[in-house]
């Protein structure tokens, strides 16, 4: 362990009495009465986002920050201890919850040390009930790869990578402004493979001037590899993004992508990867559990510069986003205030945020999981449900209720019909 990972250590014990003390102060407020009636609370996941990269990406919409500065003053040690401070302040909120996974993400966590990730995961042991088996995943960009970087990973305690290789084609990579080439994904695939219990691969299809064989041809690539879990994207165009104020020419029509997306679902599916998401394939014993938490509507901590969280109550459901520019992020941490926003989820909205994550898995979801999770009665879904079905979009089982292959096809016309109607427009309480 360096000089510098040591003073994390030291610098970043759990919080005091007192700290606790004032966080726990605020928890009468989560707890009061309120509209919803939950007998239990999902299963909790810990999101931790460190915000820079080495180039931001011009597709990309998350709350990611190129790093100018000189390598030297890379604020990982201050970062790292505004992370744990965080943590401290909402230990209060999730007191008595085991978390089940762990996911870093960015912006490109690789960036850190391997001894700045060990010291930050060891703190996090030191603050919370983590389960002996959890899953704790490291983003990566093969820019950042290095040999033996990822053993020492393994060695902090991470066992599963997620690769952002989005494309072998040097020329895509380029226009997609990817900071590495071909050489270095294949690189950093062959040492996630060699070093870590599971590692996960990011592609994108339907990119600039793509082919149907050459989409397929970049899968055949990937799948050299054996990977346990493959993530498949189209890309998208999204606002306030480079892209979407110079859109790329010659991307794919929507008819081609789609065409693509179901090659690419029969290739992976022949080679052993269960598409069991809209995106997501995965061998046996692979798929992602952090994800898997976020569709199945479970809770999740966010802590970092721009991250979100959904915290389950007994009687009511919230959503909180941290400030999001990392000196913003680091300061208020620093004082016990890196909450931005937080808003209770109101009740009619609660069908639709749902279902936007639940079908978009393909064996949909229990009933029970739904009043479980939402607090609500399956009743609140019937009018919707019973449109859906009747086009043919979902079906529905005593134990099952999940998308036909149209309907998955067409997730987004079936979510309209769960919309929730406005605020001003639902019958007042009592009349």
């Amino acid at each position: 362990m360096s000089a510098r990972d040591i003073r994390i250590h030291r610098a970043s014990e759990p919080a005091s009495a007192a700290k606790l003390e004032d966080a726990a102060a605020r928890l009468p407020h989560y707890m009061r009465a309120g509209t919803l009636q939950l007998q239990t609370l999902p299963p909790l996941a810990l999101y931790v986002h460190l915000p820079w990269c080495l180039r931001k990406c011009p597709y990309c919409d998350f709350n990611s920050h190129e790093w100018r500065g000189a390598h030297a003053e890379f604020p990982e040690q201050r970062y790292v201890q505004a992370l744990l401070a965080d943590l401290d302040a909402a230990l209060p909120l999730i007191w008595g919850r085991r978390i089940s996974s762990v996911f870093i993400g960015g912006g490109t966590p690789s960036l850190f040390s391997p001894g700045g990730i060990d010291a930050m995961l060891a703190q996090i042991r030191a603050r919370v009930g983590l389960a002996p088996d959890a899953e704790i995943t490291l983003e990566a960009n093969p820019g950042t790869f290095e040999r033996d970087r990822f053993a020492a990973y393994a060695q902090a305690g991470v066992n599963r990578l997620s690769i952002g290789v989005q494309s072998f084609d040097d020329a895509q990579l380029r226009s997609l402004g990817r900071v590495h080439d071909a050489a270095q994904a294949h690189a950093a695939i062959e040492e996630a493979a060699r070093v870590m219990p599971s590692f996960n691969i990011d592609l994108m299809f339907a990119l600039p001037g793509q082919t149907l064989d050459q989409a397929l041809g970049e899968v055949r690539q990937a799948l050299r590899y054996a990977p346990p879990h493959l993530s498949l994207y189209q890309l998208t165009i999204e606002p306030q993004t480079p892209f979407a104020k110079r859109p790329p020419a010659n991307l794919p029509d929507a008819d081609l992508a789609a065409d693509m997306q179901q090659a690419i679902a029969d290739l992976a599916g022949g080679a052993g990867l269960d598409r069991y998401e809209v995106s997501a394939y995965a061998r046996a014993g692979h798929l992602s559990r952090h994800n898997l938490n976020y569709w199945q509507f479970g809770d999740y901590l966010g802590i970092g510069a721009g991250a979100h969280s959904k915290l389950s109550f007994a009687h009511r459901i919230v959503r909180q986003v941290r400030w999001r520019q990392p000196e913003r992020y680091m300061q208020q941490a620093a004082q016990g205030a890196a909450i931005e926003t937080e808003q209770e989820v109101a009740r009619r909205e609660l069908p639709f945020e749902f279902l936007l994550n639940a079908l978009r898995l393909r064996e949909g979801f229990a009933p029970e999981l739904y009043v479980q999770r939402t607090g609500l009665p399956l009743s609140s879904l019937r009018t919707g449900l019973q449109q859906a079905i009747q086009l043919g979009l979902l079906t529905e089982t005593p134990d099952r209720i999940a998308a036909t292959v149209r309907g998955w096809e067409l997730l987004n016309e079936v979510l309209t019909l769960f919309l929730p109607a406005p605020a001003a427009l639902q019958t007042p309480q009592g009349v």
